[in-house]
């Protein structure tokens, strides 16, 4: 998409940068290997999720994440991702519910 990033609304906003941020971790095939998924949590989502420093947890989570288990991540299953750790930051952000 070309349109000037000015020109978007913070949701479109949010949007380009989650792609950005898959694009800026996966491989040469848009997938993401485990030690990709690993140094992309670490890294990009430390304030929500706590950094993975154990194998196990990483491999419970690439699981339930691998859903055509191909042994990567591709974009959808990334997405997955991100909708539950949205959904279960959600109270923190507003904790009226």
């Amino acid at each position: 998409m070309e349109m000037p990033k000015e020109n978007m609304t913070d949701l479109e906003n949010g949007m380009v940068t989650i792609i950005q941020v898959f694009h800026k971790y996966s491989g040469h095939k848009c997938k993401l290997k485990k030690a990709e998924l690993k140094e992309l949590i670490n890294n990009e989502m430390s304030h929500f999720i706590m950094k993975i420093h154990e194998n196990e947890t990483l491999d419970e989570l690439f699981a339930d994440l691998d859903q055509n288990g191909d042994l990567e991540i591709d974009f959808q299953e990334f997405i997955t991702l991100i909708a539950m750790v949205t959904s279960a930051c959600h109270q923190l952000f507003n904790p009226t519910l």
